[in-house]
């Protein structure tokens, strides 16, 4: 359809249809069409009418599983119903154009796919790192123009970066193989992009919960063949609503917190001659711990007990959820936001003593909540957001505090996605 019969289409009443599996909120419904025809717009302001293709990705939440993915640990993780979408018209050069609101328009020419020195930390480099990863994959690649606008708040904790290389990857899937790159293959050559061209060291957590969609629980113990699985569970059924707040710290200078996790695991298990703590024992690390505190120190002891213990966590959040225990899956979650607290230590940087929002937030958390419901560190940490499970009764309260500290729309109540990337059509 051309962005003239697109519009049309967005101003009719199947356009809900379209859209409402990625959007699941009702009451959204109705600002999601102005925001689609402003991006048809703004398309056709720099790139003129003609045939145009729809796609959008989601952010994610990590449920279970704080820091786990990058030694091959376990998570539970959902998608959500906020998203990027882009406006897409494929061209025949081999060059990707991407308008992102707000942002310098950026063109990557597909004839290097190779990471260009000095182009690390640039939204070229993972334009050029998923194509890139796609085309070593053996998958067809080629160029298209876009504009894109997003819902997911950059540093917000729900991977705007991983939802951006989604799009990418599920564009060069619609455009140039039928919508065959399966989630997982777009997840993996996200991640490509992100640690050998943009040169950020993230696990595969992110993009395989916006690539996936719903709430799955993810073993990355085989690195090549990560096993994924749904796990059928409505919060809402429970009585309780997911909420993340924005405490709008900045992680613009964080890269060192976060590098920092893996490589003190890596250091642990590289004592063991392994390459991650997932090839060690939890038997075998406990048994060198006076060793390991002399030769690493105490911090690099404490991340890994986190890593070991996170992961019997996640287990015990999915059995929950699948056998209708909330109160025991809120408990795991109360736990692994102790642990994030005490021995992952990541909820405010040793850099940054004087900014610590993460841990302001969870206290007023723990205040209005008096017991109830759950709150934890979310995502990478040392800034950004929390996530709270919050007693449906209590949501406005929670939410008025939330905001109260750090500004109105701060507090995002949202519901997990079913679908992951995705082609409308």
């Amino acid at each position: 359809m051309t962005t003239a019969e697109w519009k049309a289409v967005v101003n009719s009443d199947g356009f809900y249809d379209k859209v409402r599996p990625l959007y699941v909120d009702e009451t959204k419904l109705e600002a999601q069409r102005a925001r689609y025809l402003h991006a048809l717009d703004e398309f056709e302001k720099l790139f003129g009418d003609g045939p145009v293709e729809l796609f959008s990705a989601p952010g994610r939440s990590e449920v279970g599983g704080n820091h786990t993915d990058h030694q091959r640990g376990k998570v539970l993780a959902c998608s959500l119903n906020l998203d990027v979408i882009a406006v897409v018209r494929k061209r025949v050069d081999g060059v990707i154009t991407v308008q992102s609101e707000g942002y310098p328009l950026d063109r990557v020419d597909l004839k290097d796919l190779n990471p260009v020195p000095g182009e690390d930390g640039t939204s070229k480099a993972l334009i050029r790192g998923v194509a890139g990863a796609l085309a070593e994959a053996g998958y067809t690649v080629g160029g298209f123009d876009a504009y894109t606008t997003s819902e997911v708040l950059q540093g917000s904790g729900m991977s705007s970066s991983a939802a951006f290389e989604v799009l990418l990857g599920t564009i060069l899937s619609g455009l140039y193989n039928n919508d065959t790159v399966s989630p997982v293959e777009v997840a993996k050559a996200s991640q490509v992009a992100e640690n050998q061209y943009f040169g950020k060291p993230s696990g595969l957590l992110d993009q395989m919960a916006c690539s996936v969609g719903n709430l799955v629980t993810i073993d990355f113990a085989d690195a090549k063949d990560p096993k994924v699985r749904r796990v059928d569970a409505d919060f809402g059924t429970f009585g309780h609503s997911l909420c993340i707040t924005d405490t709008k710290g900045s992680h613009a200078d964080l890269t060192p917190d976060y590098a920092a996790v893996p490589a003190e695991m890596k250091q642990i298990a590289g004592h063991f001659g392994k390459a991650v703590l997932q090839e060690v024992s939890e038997a075998e690390f406990l048994s060198k711990l006076p060793e390991l505190r002399e030769l690493y120190g105490d911090r690099p002891v404490l991340r890994a007990i986190h890593w070991y213990e996170e992961n019997k966590r996640v287990e015990t959040q999915v059995a929950a959820l699948e056998s209708g225990d909330f109160d025991d899956f809120l408990k795991a979650v109360n736990a692994s936001g102790d642990s994030s607290y005490k021995y992952l230590q990541n909820v405010y940087s040793p850099r940054h003593l004087e900014a610590q929002a993460i841990p302001v937030a969870l206290a007023v958390s723990d205040l209005v909540l008096k017991g109830r419901g759950a709150s934890r560190v979310h995502g990478g940490g040392f800034a950004g957001t929390i996530q709270a499970f919050v007693p449906d009764d209590l949501v406005e309260d929670y939410r008025k505090a939330m905001d109260g500290l750090f500004g109105e729309g701060a507090c995002h109540i949202l519901f997990v996605r079913p679908v992951g990337g995705y082609h409308i059509r």
